[in-house]
């Protein structure tokens, strides 16, 4: 496994002029005396990273142009993560090579503008006694690739592992990303990926940390919460150097930006790579491709749904940005929520896939819908959003824990039964049938209501709860048209859980688009198939087809079409039936009392249905699912009481079996 900033090791290269003592830097750091023999070039060494401070394999690369030739020098120059330019503090010729030749050399080759990391060492110490420093801070600030300087001595081993570890850190927690030396201030990429850290902590979005969010975020970041002390500390810091660091509430962004500014000042890049790093961030201060995507196989045949915790974490942040407490979020209230990710997830569309308020505000029930619905259609662009967000659940944690994949589909109609809590329904038919009417309604919009709607935004998705058997559960509509009477559907337009084939009552062509979509597609398909007649507010006309609606639905064993109309009210009984034959595949003997009989009697079906069912019963089952559809209630009533008689069998044997278990 790699550290949490991606990188697996270090490689750090030492050139400068012969003599100044590179390799002897290197003999003394691994023999831990100096070397009275030195050979011209040392082998590549590799420290293991159980004896590094920053637990990374490291590797040190010598350079001699006695041994090697510019070649060699430009081939490890590109594959070092850092170069350390060794000088001699006695020699001013060396320390003006640095200006003269190294820094432009390795700018030549890596490009002006590079990332890799340069680290200046002043070799020979014990041989004076000043410091070369002041001849070396004017090239530090000339050079912006020179993350310090470090001054030692081979022969007496001073500042030996000093040396190493800083070029270590110059890799892992370098200064560039973060830090302006000459305006003394922090770089642009850097407040803006810590404000959306103050952001994410911010858990009242109150504007500033209190005590019990700093806290929060010490643990988060540190394994460890502040002691009362040093909080108190650490805000009388803040409040003595910056006006407004300290609110009435605690630490403010503008002190947060402070504190992490003043880390990196005294030489502590590490503190706050930490805490970036902690919320995704790479080497370059972009949230890297590891956080954003973390790796999901979801296997042909299973979905992808939200999970407890992001339920949770979703329910959460609606709170947090919902400041009027209204239930639901403004316009405002949706681009504060968004404000840290690159663009909003949804467009205008959204007021017309969900559930809203009167004034088109996303409420609760509608902003867990359209997760709801992006998670089972692209659940890499959840995973990456959470991600935006700030999703954690524990300090080990990523999204992965907010999404459930669901077992094979074939797996659920082998056990009769599903865990599922999302279905997928195709709402398909010629254009003009009212599927848009159906698909709004679904929201709960009436007919005068969607006359206002603006048709340039509307989606063909809608997703809402209805209530299968007192469980709630998902219902996403996907609208599908089809042109013509030959129309062909595409392989993902047959992939659904329940098909919901809609024809317009007032035409006398419209049932023949269906019925030939059904004959071609569905006939022989295990997808449950539910025929609705909409606009049945107007009169009804005589199809123009071999068969009437009732006839081709009792010829081919399908559930007596369904009538809808958005006119006078919205009835969702036609979504709960088709929620129903989502969760109940196999059994459609079931749908049909559900729908045609009393209270108790649906009861007794569902009760039956989550049963252990013995093999003579599911036989029976079988049987009562073959009668023909009819009108005539009488059949229908023989059937309804022969379904309760076998379900209370069915329970009563349930029960003995429970209360003999030795007798199983």
């Amino acid at each position: 496994m790699g550290r949490s900033n991606g990188r697996r090791d270090v490689r750090i290269l030492l050139v400068g002029e012969p003599g100044v003592g590179k390799t002897s830097l290197i003999l003394s750091l691994v023999s831990e005396e100096f070397p009275e023999e030195v050979p011209p070039r040392a082998e590549e060494i590799t420290i293991p990273a159980d004896v590094t401070p920053e637990k990374v394999p490291t590797h040190i690369v010598d350079y001699s142009s006695q041994e090697q030739d510019e070649n060699i020098l430009l081939e490890e120059i590109n594959k070092a993560n850092v170069v350390c330019v060794v000088y001699s503090v006695d020699d001013d010729e060396t320390i003006d090579r640095i200006t003269s030749y190294w820094l432009p050399f390795i700018r030549d080759n890596l490009g002006e503008d590079h990332n890799t990391p340069v680290v200046l060492v002043g070799n020979k110490t014990d041989l004076v006694e000043y410091s070369s420093l002041d001849m070396i801070l004017p090239i530090m600030n000339q050079f912006e690739e020179v993350e310090t300087c470090v001054e030692c001595s081979a022969r007496t081993l001073k500042n030996i592992s000093e040396l190493f570890y800083y070029a270590q850190k110059a890799v892992l927690h370098p200064t560039a990303p973060l830090y302006l030396p000459v305006e003394r201030d922090l770089t642009e990429k850097c407040k803006k990926a810590l404000a959306r850290v103050f952001k994410i902590c911010d858990m009242d979005n109150d504007g500033s940390l209190n005590d019990f969010e700093l806290n929060d975020f010490q643990r988060r970041c540190f394994n460890a919460p502040l002691n009362p002390q040093a909080l108190d500390d650490v805000k009388a810091i803040v409040k003595k150097n910056v006006d407004d660091g300290i609110s009435s509430t605690g630490l403010t962004l503008k002190g947060f930006l402070f504190l992490h500014t003043l880390f990196i000042q005294r030489g502590r890049h590490e503190t706050t790579w930490t805490v970036l790093r902690k919320f995704g961030y790479d080497d370059s201060l972009f949230l890297s491709k590891d956080y954003l995507s973390p790796n999901l196989k979801v296997p042909v045949g299973c979905s992808t749904e939200l999970s407890y915790k992001g339920y949770q974490f979703l329910h959460k942040l609606f709170e947090k940005h919902d400041l009027d407490k209204d239930g639901c979020l403004s316009s405002l209230e949706l681009q504060d929520l968004f404000s840290i990710c690159p663009i909003l997830p949804w467009g205008p569309e959204l007021p017309y896939t969900v559930p809203t308020s009167e004034k088109g505000w996303v409420t609760l029930q509608g902003f867990l819908a359209q997760w709801t619905l992006t998670t089972i259609l692209d659940v890499q662009r959840t995973l990456e959003y959470l991600a935006y967000l700030g999703y954690i659940y524990s300090p080990d944690d990523n999204q992965l824990s907010a999404i459930h994949v669901t077992r094979e589909k074939k797996i659920d109609l082998q056990k009769r039964q599903t865990g599922r809590n999302v279905f997928q329904c195709h709402v398909i038919g010629p254009q003009g049938a009212g599927k848009t009417t159906f698909m709004q309604g679904f929201l709960g919009k009436t007919l005068e209501q969607q006359e206002n709607l603006n048709k340039a935004h509307l989606s063909r998705y809608t997703i809402n709860s209805v209530q299968v058997y007192g469980q709630e559960k998902y219902l996403l509509l996907h609208e599908i048209d089809i042109f013509g009477i030959n129309d062909t559907l595409t392989p993902p337009e047959l992939q659904c859980d329940v098909v919901c084939l809609m024809y317009d009552a007032s035409h006398s062509r419209s049932f023949e688009y269906i019925a030939r979509i059904y004959l071609k597609y569905f006939s022989d398909s295990r997808v449950p198939v539910l025929i609705v007649a909409a606009k049945s507010d107007q009169e009804p006309i005589r199809q123009e087809y071999l068969l009437q609606p009732s006839q081709f639905c009792s010829k081919h064993k399908l559930p007596s079409p369904q009538y809808f109309s958005a006119k006078n009210g919205i009835k969702k009984e036609v979504f709960v039936k088709l929620a129903t034959m989502s969760a109940y595949p196999l059994f459609k003997a079931a749908w049909k009392l559900f729908y045609q009989h009393s209270r108790s009697l649906r009861r007794l079906v569902h009760v039956l249905l989550l049963r252990p069912t013995p093999t003579w019963l599911t036989e029976h089952l079988r049987q009562i699912s073959q009668v023909p559809y009819s009108s005539d209630p009488t059949i229908w009533l023989k059937a309804g009481l022969g379904m309760a008689a076998l379900a209370l069998v069915g329970v009563f044997i349930v029960k003995m079996l429970k209360s003999n278990p030795e007798k199983r």
